[in-house]
């Protein structure tokens, strides 16, 4: 009887063991996933930062705003274009002030400024009249109370954002009811020159393609994440810019001035040099116009509001009185008593 139960003594014990590490296992591995981001880190954000701080501290800095000045400028149209004006609006990833520079004080009452890189937010100005404040943070992780601000503006920086979806859900909070966000993006047709020829040329030698070029997000995909961040009457078109260089390796240090050079995490450290010559090469051959090769630029514009109780809402489905079948015959009906008249 002793020795039968030390033996089940035994086997409780070897049970209760192997229960109580499968315990430990399973805490280990919510502690390890909890951890973890709940979206996918493509952009390094700390390398994307020290890009911009080498660029903000460039001499001939303002040689390489022609872009993003002009993509400010058409941005703070479509502000211009609703007749309001705003209390409170923030700027995420303001950058040198591009957009913040043509925003008046007849629009915008209060203009606060977020931007990671030091250099470059001390380098934003706004317009006469214009009261601004600036606040160093990164535009991925925004900090604003909720229901505070009137307006969320953004021009050409939200492209890096890892976490996108989180993002616009972070700015919809921070909107009052019946608030609006405008921004611009990079779209994913950018550059497409440029990928494409790096791509054949490290296909050519190597055998395979690595990341030269961030990705970009395509315009099907924005609409569908700012429905899902709760935007409702929305807006979003597309335009492109396409600008002539000599040649690929102009393009390229024009890039990195702007600070647009490539930050995602699985970036190549090096690019050789019988490649870049190569896609140079291929560059010129594919797409060479005018003694240069073209640039193409997408930009995608986005205008959403929060649901508001002033805003218009649709009927409810069924309650129309008029058939779109009819719709042609009561046009000529109208236009005929229109000549008798």
């Amino acid at each position: 009887m002793k020795i039968l139960s030390m033996q089940l003594k035994c086997e409780l014990w070897k049970a209760y063991k192997k229960k109580y590490l499968c315990l430990q296992m399973i805490n280990f591995g919510i502690r390890c996933f909890s951890d973890r981001p709940s979206h996918q880190l493509i952009f390094d954000r700390n390398a994307k930062k020290l890009q911009r701080e080498r660029a903000a501290l460039r001499e001939d800095v303002e040689l390489y705003d022609y872009l993003k000045e002009e993509i400010g400028f058409r941005l703070s149209d479509r502000i211009f274009d609703i007749k309001r004006e705003f209390e409170n609006a923030a700027d995420l990833g303001c950058s040198r002030g591009f957009l913040s520079r043509h925003i008046l004080a007849e629009s915008v009452k209060h203009l606060t400024l977020c931007e990671m890189s030091p250099t470059m937010l001390s380098q934003a100005q706004g317009t006469p009249g214009l009261t601004i404040s600036k606040r160093e943070s990164d535009e991925e992780k925004i900090e604003f109370a909720e229901n505070s601000l009137d307006l969320v503006i953004s021009s050409l920086s939200l492209h890096w954002v890892n976490d996108l979806p989180g993002c616009f859900s972070r700015i919809i909070k921070s909107l009052k009811p019946d608030g609006v966000f405008i921004a611009s993006m990079f779209g994913g047709d950018t550059l497409f020159e440029l990928r494409s020829s790096l791509q054949l040329a490290e296909l050519e030698r190597k055998g395979g393609i690595a990341p030269h070029i961030s990705p970009f997000t395509q315009i099907r995909d924005v609409g569908a994440l700012l429905n899902r961040a709760g935007f409702t009457m929305l807006t979003i078109d597309t335009d492109e810019l396409v600008i002539g260089y000599p040649s690929m390796f102009e393009l390229m240090w024009d890039l990195k001035g702007m600070a647009e050079n490539n930050a995602a995490f699985n970036r190549p450290a090096h690019l050789s040099r019988d490649i870049m010559l190569a896609a140079s090469a291929i560059y010129k051959e594919l797409y060479a116009k005018d003694n240069g090769v073209p640039a193409t630029f997408q930009i995608i514009y986005l205008v959403g509001w929060k649901p508001g109780p002033n805003q218009p809402v649709p009927l409810a489905r069924g309650s129309g009185e008029v058939s779109l079948k009819d719709l042609g015959k009561m046009i000529e009906t109208t236009s005929k008593s229109k000549k008798k008249n």
